[in-house]
């Protein structure tokens, strides 16, 4: 195992909880709402090559607000990633973003060109570029408003369903319904209230994206197919006249199974 630092950031509204890893080039691992747990494995996997930042994204787990009623915005969480990224003095960085940390890494691209060389944007759920888009960022915001309105399980089977993601109603009982982790449920309750909204329904100006100096891969899931978030990524990579990079698994491959996503992901990186 290497060596693990794990370490605080204050910026202006928020405390932001970072670990770093290994040594070399800089790669950073985050998601939106998974915070940095959720990554440790493929980062020790990673950080015998690279520097490893792993991080909670604001207003999740480790990563208090000032105000924890404040909106946890793409634009704000990319201005995060380049201040940690110029706190740890590694940069510019490689940075994959998966779900709503791919629209977080999208926005430090589009934001913070300096910050950040390579940005691998995992199944990022970017509604507005759906022909679609006005039911499905209705859809998003009804089920939005069950969960706020109490119905957690009611929430996630909406949810399921949007994403195209099956899960059984037993399985969806057993994850969210029940005794549950206090912190687990803090992390749920803000991501449904101020995160989900303004992560789906980020419009990401994908001519600045193809046009600028960062160099941007869009990952789908090989196990992906028919949901959600590859027909938002297919859509991405269009508009960026890229052919999407397919790593294994499906949306949380990365997690599921680091072992197998760790080296399509190291090919990526060779390439800068």
């Amino acid at each position: 195992m290497t060596t693990q630092t794990a370490v605080t950031l204050d910026v202006d509204d928020a405390r932001l909880y970072y670990e770093l890893r290994g040594t070399g080039p800089l790669v950073v691992l985050v998601g939106a709402p998974m915070d940095a747990d959720s990554f440790a494995p493929l980062a020790e996997l990673l950080a015998t090559d690279y520097t490893v930042l792993t991080t909670d994204p604001r207003g999740i787990n480790r990563s208090p607000l000032d105000n924890p009623d404040q909106d946890s915005t793409p634009a704000q969480r990319a201005a995060d990633l380049a201040a940690l990224i110029t706190h740890v003095g590694a940069g510019p960085a490689i940075a994959l973003g998966s779900s709503g940390g791919a629209v977080s890494v999208l926005a430090l691209a589009e934001l913070f060109p300096d910050a950040v060389r390579t940005v691998i944007a995992h199944e990022p759920p970017l509604l507005k570029l759906l022909d679609d888009r006005v039911s499905q960022l209705g859809l998003s915001e009804e089920l939005r408003a069950t969960y706020l309105s109490g119905d957690v399980i009611g929430a996630w089977e909406k949810f399921f369903a949007q994403a195209n993601i099956e899960v059984p109603p037993a399985m969806i009982e057993g994850m969210f319904g029940g005794e549950r982790d206090p912190q687990s449920v803090t992390d749920e309750r803000f991501w449904f209230g101020h995160e989900l909204g303004p992560s789906v329904g980020w419009e990401a100006d994908v001519d600045a994206l193809r046009d600028g100096p960062v160099r941007i891969v869009v990952g789908i899931g090989e196990e992906s197919g028919g949901q959600l978030c590859e027909r938002t990524s297919t859509a991405l990579a269009a508009g960026l006249q890229v052919e999407p990079a397919r790593f294994p698994g499906g949306h949380t491959g990365f997690a599921d199974d680091p072992a197998a996503f760790e080296p399509v992901l190291r090919a990526v990186l060779a390439k800068g």
